[in-house]
């Protein structure tokens, strides 16, 4: 199986190790060389933290390596079997990626989305092969976590679902599958959790560090929220809640905590800009 990967940041370069580690010929895109550059040696660093720790040896490493071709351009994803979309989160930006996608690629390849929240559906309209497109969340870190949250719409075939999920289960990955609805599963019951910690630290109520401590240690969670919130960036963050209050009829319980709001403004978005709630 050849896949594509569209989208070389965090999400589109874990996807493609993920891949590229499994013995699959990965194809990795993006819009300039500079940003494919980057993509590769955060690859390259984690397949060294990878040697290091004795999980993968250098030979393995390099074998990944070598699985993976770069190429700003989309037109060598035409003898792809599966390509995974991983790009912003712009509802705009991925219609405009499936129409192409639709009209490049071979009929029966499979077309999916890394998306953490936009509709699948609304996806699958931009296409003329709307049974052949799912979404296939990961989780980040990608070569670390386990889960792909498998996400099927009203017109994804049991085929295309089938494929996927066993394709997943060949990187080691646990799939699990849920219905397009806004935010899904994983970010429909995150988002509003970290939401609310955002608020509670607004109102004072307890300092970042001990919010983020009480729902380490007292519910098991391996990290607090707003650590969590840092990771994932606070721009996609706040871009999943607005999905989230859109999709749900301007419900007010996903309604963007002000000071979530303020930050993403200020340019604060966590860990890839060194400042978040926490500075890096």
């Amino acid at each position: 199986m050849i896949v594509g990967v569209i989208g070389s940041g965090i999400m589109g370069s874990g996807i493609a190790q993920s891949f590229a580690s499994n013995n699959f010929k990965v194809l990795l895109h993006d819009i300039s060389n500079d940003m494919l550059s980057k993509a590769l040696d955060t690859i390259n660093k984690s397949l060294n933290r990878m040697i290091n720790k004795e999980i993968i040896t250098k030979d393995e490493a390099d074998f990944s390596l070598s699985n993976i071709t770069t190429s700003t351009s989309t037109d060598m994803m035409t003898n792809c079997d599966l390509i995974i979309e991983a790009a912003t989160e712009n509802i705009d930006i991925k219609k405009k990626i499936f129409k192409n996608l639709d009209n490049l690629s071979k009929p029966n390849c499979i077309l999916a989305s890394n998306t953490s929240s936009i509709s699948i559906n609304e996806l699958a309209d931009s296409t003329n092969r709307p049974s052949m497109v799912i979404g296939m969340h990961f989780m980040n870190p990608v070569p670390i976590m386990k889960l792909i949250e498998i996400i099927k719409t009203t017109r994804t075939s049991e085929e295309t679902l089938r494929t996927v999920v066993d394709t997943a289960i060949k990187l080691g990955k646990k799939p699990v599958e849920c219905i397009d609805s806004p935010g899904f599963i994983s970010n429909r019951i995150l988002m509003p959790m970290i939401n609310e910690a955002i608020y509670s630290l607004m109102e004072g109520v307890a300092t970042k560090e001990a919010i983020d401590q009480i729902m380490m240690l007292g519910m098991s969670h391996p990290m607090g929220p707003l650590t969590l919130a840092d990771l994932i960036g606070l721009d996609v963050c706040l871009s999943i809640l607005n999905v989230l209050k859109e999709g749900f009829s301007n419900n007010p319980k996903y309604e963007p905590c002000p000071l979530l709001i303020d930050m993403c403004k200020e340019g604060k978005l966590g860990r890839k800009t060194g400042e978040g709630f926490y500075k890096y």
